[in-house]
């Protein structure tokens, strides 16, 4: 049975950017999936990137890969904010030119044998990988609150489920969420031509990108803000430093991790959202469909009915959800709130299995849940490599 030394699962920025470490440092490495799957499929077209230009490069060993590469060798201009489309074509770009022996065929199956794991491909394929990198992003985390439970699709969806809202144009649409994913999607329905509403619990709404004086004060904002633009004013150092951050007490981690990631908006959609109807502080009691329409009750006694409800309430991880993952092998595995609990290397606690991204972001912080995240990831992941027996550099 043919042997590789590590699978990387996910060929999102998490995925190839380790791969490109990996393979730099001499490493065999096998990348299995789509390239930039969700990007391009569950992400509403038009939509922007929240992050800002430094923080939205895909890192790669030799900084020859960034979005300044990309825009030079490709004689494309991608304005700021970096639109959806120009990002993924950027990703798949950086995938072709560090990765470009992608496999495509998805994992139904992976479990731990006597050296490493055994990786079951949909084609019916089996080989051995000594160590399994699992950097499948949030699809499967997608969060739908349980007053939508049994809700048809035809009333009531999660916003990853579009790609493109325009099926929505001249419909009457709620958007549950007050977050950037929820205040986007109202501009962009809006836009479209849909008469939409924002429903949040929250009182008030948060911004984000309003306060640029602050980082034109030399090192005063040095100080404050890293390039990494996850966090407001003085946490936004302390998450750039995840090893750093993982040693704090929990307490702190976790208001500092709520804080740096709390749901909030850019400050460049406020003008797109003037026209918006927004409703803060109400919570959705229930819902009823109807022949033809849902019918949402809200805490402050009013209803709503509308043709649909767009569910822009984020993701929760939950690794149990891994349904290539095998439930006695989930039984071994070490999670807290549906994260996996990770030491040196981002390692699970089944030896030689790791977890990037957001999955990581319990034991190493919020900078996990961003494209800014992608070094650390890689290099972190590449500490444990060269300590682990078994594993040859090629060459």
């Amino acid at each position: 049975m043919q042997t590789t030394n590590i699978t990387v699962i996910g060929a999102g920025p998490y995925g190839i950017s380790a791969a490109a470490f990996l393979r730099a440092a001499g490493i065999e490495t096998r990348v299995l999936g789509e390239p930039m799957a969700f990007w391009k499929n569950q992400m509403p077209a038009g939509m922007c990137l929240r992050s800002n230009w430094k923080a939205s490069h895909i890192a790669d060993p030799g900084k020859k890969a960034t979005l300044d590469s990309y825009c030079e060798a490709t004689r494309k201009q991608v304005p700021a904010p970096i639109p959806l489309d120009q990002f993924v074509q950027y990703g798949i770009w950086y995938q072709s030119k560090l990765v470009p022996d992608v496999d495509r065929r998805s994992v139904t199956n992976v479990d731990t044998c006597d050296r490493g794991f055994k990786v079951t491909l949909a084609d019916g394929e089996v080989y051995i990988s000594r160590r399994v990198v699992l950097a499948t992003g949030i699809a499967n985390f997608a969060f739908r609150p349980q007053e939508f439970d049994g809700v048809p699709a035809a009333f009531a969806t999660h916003c990853s489920e579009h790609s493109d809202l325009s099926r929505f144009r001249g419909q009457r649409v709620v958007v549950v969420g007050g977050g950037q994913s929820a205040l986007e999607s109202a501009a962009l329905l809006h836009e479209l031509g849909a008469a939409v509403e924002v429903i949040a619990r929250q009182t008030a709404l948060n911004w984000v990108g309003l306060h640029r004086r602050l980082h034109h004060l030399g090192p005063v904002s040095w100080l404050l803000y890293s390039d990494r633009d996850v966090g407001p004013a003085g946490l936004s150092r302390l998450v750039s430093m995840p090893r750093f951050f993982k040693r704090l007490p929990r307490e702190f981690q976790d208001r500092a991790a709520y804080r740096s990631i709390r749901p909030a908006g850019s400050g460049w959609l406020q003008p797109r959202l003037q026209a918006v109807r927004v409703t803060l502080g109400c919570k959705i009691l229930s819902v009823t469909p109807t022949d033809s329409q849902l019918q949402i009750n809200l805490s402050d006694g009013t209803n709503r009915l509308v043709d649909h409800a767009l569910l822009a309430t984020g993701y929760r991880v939950n690794v149990s959800k891994c349904e290539f993952l095998p439930p006695h092998l989930q039984v071994r595995l070490a999670t807290i709130n549906g994260y996996p609990i990770l030491t040196r290397g981002l390692e699970s606690s089944i030896p030689g299995l790791h977890f990037l991204g957001k999955p990581a972001s319990w034991s190493f912080g919020p900078l996990l849940c961003f494209v800014s995240g992608t070094e650390f990831a890689a290099k972190e992941l590449l500490r444990s490599i060269p300590h682990t027996n078994g594993i040859e550099r090629n060459g």
